[in-house]
């Protein structure tokens, strides 16, 4: 259930509506609203076996992105929105709930309404396609591409892969895209994963020529809509204008993020556990959309930039061995231990060193990021907490920001998420 995927597989209601039906304008650009749908309707015993879908159906969207396509082309911002986001319905009556609700309340048109209303976007375009559409639509289009540092396994999903880079058919694809049981549960690390199945799936069928030109863009097309059930205003030519757009990006011409959300666990009785956007980020999210402008580098959407950890400090014990040093991470969060009394009468040389268990980078990350200069050793069958050793250099203890949407969810280029941009980060941050 994701962008091209659903070109291949789902319900394209192009033009659903106008901006005559008290929608927001035009604006510039084009913006396209891509759904999957969690429902079991149609789906035989052996089907919900096979996808490892069992279980009760929400009648609601369970995946929601939205492709704006620059108004000069060489430009696709794609915006993952939580399917948990907490707003109020397009149905008149005031009331909220989760935004993946608003498609039990009237189907497509509805959900498009809902989604203009909380971003104040007019979408032009809607997609939406199921489980058993996604998983054709990957298998027509030749299978996809995902990588990941660690095994992955959830048993909800069915997902079950070893570590390294894998060319999936259309079922392990959407237990892929599905899972949200693994690392740090929820959404948003589902949705990165998301981004990164989109991105790796464009650049094969660019390089493969599926895109190219008008008559291999055709073919595509045409080999899709075998699958594909359209309204009256879309047809092929539709699907050749969209797939040469993206396919004619390079890396760096096509970005992801995700709303920025400032509560993630907000309990509505009635609802449970929602997710409330930060109101200023994601406001400036609508305000670059709206405005044809791109996402990345725009502090307004994710101010704390660079400086961010993936990780809370809280969450890391750490043992240091030098008392002023660990009054400073002390003072930044960090659950510290001063050891300073054991610490050896010479330092040894160098900046400090942090000694850590395999399996820990995102939590040595943070730690890393308040020591500049830092050298990170993981240590085989090392404890659970974090060994700080001082050396003889001058130590500057930085104060970190935890932010949860920058460690999942921040605005990056497709280069930083494809399967070979994503080789050389620190371990963890692939899934």
């Amino acid at each position: 259930m994701t962008l091209l995927a659903t070109l291949a597989s789902g319900t394209w209601l192009a033009n659903a509506h106008t901006a005559a039906d008290g929608a927001p304008g035009g604006g510039r650009g084009t913006n396209i609203l891509v759904v999957g749908i969690d429902s079991r309707a149609g789906l035989s015993a052996a089907e919900k076996r096979r996808l490892h879908v069992g279980g009760k159906g929400c009648n609601c969207t369970d995946v929601m992105m939205l492709l704006h396509l620059s108004e000069d082309g060489r430009r696709a911002s794609v915006v993952s929105v939580p399917r948990d986001s907490y707003v109020e319905y397009a149905d008149g009556t005031g009331k909220r709930g989760k935004i993946n609700g608003a498609y039990a309340l009237g189907g497509g048109p509805m959900t498009v309404r809902t989604v203009e209303k909380a971003t104040g976007l007019h979408i032009d375009h809607y997609l939406e396609t199921g489980f058993t559409g996604f998983e054709q639509a990957v298998n027509d289009l030749g299978g996809a591409t995902v990588c990941t540092d660690k095994p992955l396994q959830d048993e909800n999903s069915g997902l079950d892969i070893a570590a390294g880079v894998h060319h999936t058919d259309g079922n392990t694809t959407l237990r892929y895209v599905r899972a949200r049981h693994i690392n740090r549960a929820g959404d948003l690390g589902r949705m990165r994963r998301q981004q990164r199945m989109v991105v790796d799936l464009l650049a094969r069928l660019t390089a493969d020529g599926s895109l190219s030109g008008p008559v291999n863009a055709a073919r595509t097309a045409r080999a899709l809509l075998k699958s594909v059930r359209t309204d009256a205003g879309t047809d092929v030519f539709d699907l050749v204008r969209i797939g040469r757009t993206l396919g004619g990006l390079r890396p760096h011409q096509a970005e992801f993020v995700t709303v920025p959300i400032r509560i993630f666990d907000h309990r509505v009785p009635g609802v449970g556990s929602t997710l409330l956007w930060h109101e200023e980020r994601s406001a400036a999210l609508w305000k670059a959309l709206a405005a044809d402008r791109p996402v990345t580098g725009d502090t307004r959407i994710q101010p704390a930039g660079a400086d961010a950890t993936p990780t809370r400090p809280s969450g890391i014990a750490v043992r240091v061995d030098d008392a002023t040093v660990a009054a400073a991470l002390r003072r930044g969060g960090f659950a510290v231990t001063d050891t300073s009394e054991s610490a050896p009468a010479v330092r040894p040389a160098g900046p400090p060193v942090i000694r850590y268990a395999p399996g820990r980078e995102e939590d040595a990350t943070t730690l890393a990021a308040a020591l500049p200069g830092a050298r990170l050793r993981p240590v085989a069958h090392h404890g659970a907490t974090f060994e700080v050793t001082v050396g003889s250099k001058p130590v500057r203890v930085k104060s970190v920001t935890y932010d949860r949407n920058v460690a999942d969810g921040a605005p990056v280029t497709s280069d930083r998420l494809s399967c070979a941009g994503a080789a050389g980060q620190p371990s963890g941050a692939m899934p």
